[in-house]
């Protein structure tokens, strides 16, 4: 399990950039690139790290189902994720 420091940080970069999505928009399209610059960092998306919504751990992530490979796995087994089977041939 991730540090919750670590997880809290993260959620509110996501606040961040939801507030201010629009207004980077517009100062991109209007080219108005001083004023962008004064926006805070964290409100680009590009700082945003995918991390496991169950445990917050940021590597083994998958993206079809927003957790990391331990719980998918873990949950899989268990018959917890609908049309998920293990492969046998």
């Amino acid at each position: 399990m991730a540090r919750k420091s670590l997880i809290a940080r993260e959620k509110k970069r996501q606040r961040m950039v939801a507030k201010y999505a629009e207004l980077r928009k517009q100062l991109k399209e209007e080219g108005r690139w001083d004023e962008l610059d004064k926006l805070p960092r964290n409100s680009n998306p590009i700082r945003l790290h995918n991390r496991c919504q169950l445990t917050g751990r940021p590597k083994g992530y998958m993206r079809d189902f927003g957790i990391c490979r331990v719980k998918f796995r873990q949950m899989a087994l268990e018959g917890k994720l609908p049309g998920v089977t293990k492969a046998s041939w």
